[in-house]
């Protein structure tokens, strides 16, 4: 799997790191920004969808 390093400000960074751990719902600060990557680009795509820009893949 690929690595990329970015920079992150410490708010956002902290934020994060709350739902981290054995008590928050991502084993890892790359799950969660993984995830949120994710989550990013089904938006993108479902509004793309509304924009007739791309078909929906369902």
């Amino acid at each position: 799997m690929p690595k990329v390093s970015l920079d992150i400000p410490n708010q956002l960074l902290d934020d994060m790191k709350i739902h981290v751990g054995d008590e928050g719902k991502f084993v890892s600060l790359a799950d969660a920004i993984r995830t949120a990557c994710r989550k990013m680009l089904d938006q993108l795509d479902h509004i793309d969808a509304r924009h007739g820009r791309i078909k929906v893949k369902k």
